[in-house]
């Protein structure tokens, strides 16, 4: 039983080691505010297309 919780314990020492290694560490911050600015222009134009479709539409003479 020893055994298998030291290869355990060794197994995850290694992966901790691997991921604390990672040159892409700390890109996350960037990448969620790139993502956030990115949604909220596609908003924002979504909402000048909605009104100048309204607008257009509302001007069409039905009478």
């Amino acid at each position: 039983m020893k055994i298998q919780i030291r290869v355990a314990w060794a197994l995850m020492c290694s992966r901790a080691a691997v991921l604390r290694s990672d040159p892409e560490r700390g890109e996350i911050t960037t990448t969620v505010i790139v993502t956030a600015l990115m949604a909220i222009a596609a908003i924002a134009i979504i909402g000048i297309i909605v009104a100048k479709l309204t607008q257009k539409a509302n001007s069409i003479d039905l009478g």
